[in-house]
């Protein structure tokens, strides 16, 4: 545990020097480092809490408003300080976002300040360009305003072990969880039994032992002829048990039971809530109670009758198991798939992260990562349908996506408004 722990500190602090490097080298300021914390600090910010650009006497207050509303763009104008109609001002504003898209905006008047005509989606992040017309003259900024971005450099992400894929379509499986126990395949389990009852002269076998059928595995003195006879193995198998011992007498219990490990089946519980979504037919993915192996299976038959004790309907799934790892008598896990769909994207589950209220996965451009705040559909053990947030390609991080998230999170990422 140790070692994995330095094991991420390390990496941690590889990420930490090459995002410097990087910033230093590309004099990419604004990534959510010490470049945009002073830059932040540098920025005159209006009476409403926004970003105030100015040229000459005119100024206009940038603001993103969301309380009670989807997020907006919101201008404040200003002439020498002091507030102006909105109506004598024409304004448009331009973001252009990691990857390259663009979106405009353009603003119309409303109480003291001008609206945007569109939602400024997540994550709010881009390279921001402003135009305004008042009193007959044009006026122009352009400024960085970044989040949950960082840069690093490729040799340092891939001795970090982050990796990446294109977002597309993905096979969701829905799925309901039963519990079972691993016994016996129908006619896998037999006894042998004394023809006759007598003393037992000799037994051969013991329990663990693997026999072939027909072989010999006691001896038997009929009490009424006194003649010796054998007991022989019904079935191929294993002894799971054994029932006496030379110098018993032998009647009509078991002297041993015998079963084939090759020939197992799982019993699962169905309770009433799910024998509308669970059916003969569906796959289910057996797992051991101890996480270490996993097998795939279908579930062939479900017994007529509830069992009492748990008024459960048992279904049956045979388990091919030839490595082994598989014994009678073992609590196991299942997971029935009850609907299958296609959905046009989806990313896997592992990759997801939190980031502020969302759950996200983090963009690549480049050497350039980014936030991505996703609002999920359906989502199973391996993968999560997303509705929003992340475009069909789109490449994404798949693998040790915390890295990037503690990356940007060193660095104070900021939510501009």
């Amino acid at each position: 545990m140790r070692f994995r722990i330095k094991e991420i500190l390390l990496c941690v602090a590889v990420l930490t020097l090459a995002a410097c490097g990087a910033s230093e080298e590309g004099k990419t300021a604004d990534t959510h480092g010490e470049g945009e914390e002073h830059a932040e600090k540098e920025a005159a910010r209006g009476p409403h809490g926004g970003r105030l650009l100015s040229d000459g006497s005119f100024g206009l207050e940038v603001t993103i408003y969301e309380e009670g509303v989807p997020p907006q763009y919101r201008l404040y104008p200003y002439d020498d300080g002091k507030p102006v109609s909105p109506k004598t001002v024409a304004a448009k504003v331009a973001l252009t976002r990691l990857g390259g898209k663009i979106d405009n905006f353009s603003f119309r008047p409303e109480q003291d300040y001008l609206v945007g005509d569109g939602v400024v989606a997540e994550p709010h992040s881009f390279d921001v360009r402003v135009s305004a017309d008042h009193a007959g003259k044009g006026h122009a900024w352009s400024y960085e305003s970044y989040e949950g971005r960082t840069t690093i450099a490729a040799a340092a992400s891939a001795q970090a072990g982050i990796k990446s894929e294109k977002a597309g379509p993905a096979t969701i499986a829905t799925t309901v969880e039963v519990m079972g126990r691993v016994g016996f395949a129908p006619g896998a389990e037999a006894t042998a039994k004394a023809r006759f009852p007598g003393k037992i002269l000799s037994m051969s076998r013991n329990v663990g032992d693997m026999v072939r059928a027909g072989e010999v595995l006691a001896r038997v003195e009929s009490n009424e002829s006194l003649q010796s006879y054998s007991v022989t193995a019904p079935i191929s198998g294993v002894i799971v048990e054994r029932g006496a011992s030379p110098g018993d007498i032998a009647g009509e219990e078991p002297m041993y039971r015998l079963g084939d490990p090759g020939r197992l089946v799982a019993d699962f519980h169905i309770f009433d809530r799910d024998m509308g979504k669970v059916r003969p037919g569906q796959t289910v993915t057996v797992a051991a109670m101890n996480g270490g192996e996993t097998i795939s299976s279908r579930l062939a038959t479900f017994l007529p009758v509830k069992e009492i004790s748990s008024q459960t309907i048992v279904a049956r799934a045979p388990l091919s198991a030839p490595n082994g790892g598989w014994f009678p008598g073992m609590t196991v896990r299942g997971l029935v798939v009850v609907e299958e769909a296609i959905v046009p994207l989806a990313v896997r589950a592992h990759a997801l992260q939190r980031f502020r209220d969302f759950e996200v996965v983090f963009a690549k451009v480049g050497d350039t990562y980014e936030v991505r705040m996703l609002e999920i559909g359906r989502r199973t053990a391996e993968w999560v349908e997303v509705l929003e947030g992340l475009r069909v390609g789109e490449e994404y991080v798949t693998e040790n996506s915390f890295l990037i998230k503690a990356d940007i999170e060193k660095s104070g990422a900021s939510h501009d408004h």
